[in-house]
């Protein structure tokens, strides 16, 4: 909102006036700013409101247990076999092309998981299992 009060201050010092074709706003008069003024704190409320219900929803989705954003590509089960295909001899590129995975999302997935032992897996010991 401060951004088009700037501006159509900016242009009235120019000696520029805004006359909207669709509404009846003309800021070269003081009841034509008035209305601007007017319109621009509603969409600002507008605006407000909308940002206060998305949080709140947001928060109560949290409160049920949603936990929001995308699903894993990569669920224990494709992994579970990835490394089963892997160790039989495939490398990670055509054990994620036989999962239908993308082999950057396994990589991570393998990256992101640890082996029995407790150590975490990187690209390199990837191939080695």
């Amino acid at each position: 909102m401060s951004h088009l009060i700037d501006k159509i201050g900016e242009l009235a010092s120019r000696g520029i006036g805004f006359r909207s074709l669709t509404e009846n706003i003309d800021t070269t008069t003081p009841g034509g700013m008035l209305v601007f003024n007017i319109f621009g704190s509603l969409a600002q409320f507008e605006r407000d409101l909308i940002r206060e219900r998305t949080q709140a929803g947001l928060r109560a989705a949290r409160e049920r247990g949603n936990k929001g954003g995308r699903r894993p590509v990569v669920t224990p089960d494709k992994l579970r076999k990835a490394r089963a295909h892997i160790s039989a001899g495939l490398t990670v590129r055509e054990a994620a092309a036989r999962l239908k995975i993308g082999k950057t999302a396994l990589y991570k997935a393998l990256e992101q998981n640890t082996t029995s032992s407790g150590r975490v897996l990187n690209a390199n010991a990837v191939q080695l299992l």
